[in-house]
């Protein structure tokens, strides 16, 4: 193997290793508190926020919108990104498994565009299985859970 080969074997390794390492602290990291949702919720125009509740990785409610719409959300944990379930994906199918491949998960399976986010069940490099929440926009794994 070439040395410049070998760096670039090396250079993914590492990179798939700190996503994945990332992966796993989502699952455990729900940094923001149910107070904390609701007030970003708020501070955007969001009305009658009801069912806060975090699962799968991230936080999820309902509420209305500023245009009095019924609205499911999908609220990333550290950051505070909302994802309305109205959203429209820029990722495919195909972009999304690609994206995971690339940043070490296997058999990945079950992909659906649900609630404003991509969702997935795959595996890490470690065999676990785990159910992720991807952003629509980037494929960021925004949220994830065992199975």
């Amino acid at each position: 193997m070439s040395n410049r080969s070998m760096f670039r074997h090396t250079a993914i390794a590492i990179a798939a290793t700190a996503l994945l390492a990332g992966g796993a602290a989502l699952a455990q990291d729900k940094s923001l508190t149910s107070a904390e949702v609701r007030a970003k919720l708020e501070a955007q125009g969001y009305t009658n926020i009801n069912d806060v509740e975090f699962e799968d990785g991230v936080w999820t409610a309902d509420a209305r919108s500023a245009d009095g719409n019924r609205v499911d959300l999908s609220i990333d944990p550290r950051t505070g990104n909302v994802y309305p379930d109205e959203q429209v994906a820029t990722l495919s199918e195909d972009d999304v498994k690609a994206r995971l491949a690339a940043a070490g998960y296997s058999n990945i399976h079950d992909l659906q565009f649900d609630e404003g986010v991509w969702k997935a069940e795959a595996e890490d490099a470690q065999g676990k299985d785990l159910e992720l929440r991807l952003d629509p926009a980037t494929g960021k794994v925004i949220g994830s859970e065992r199975d």
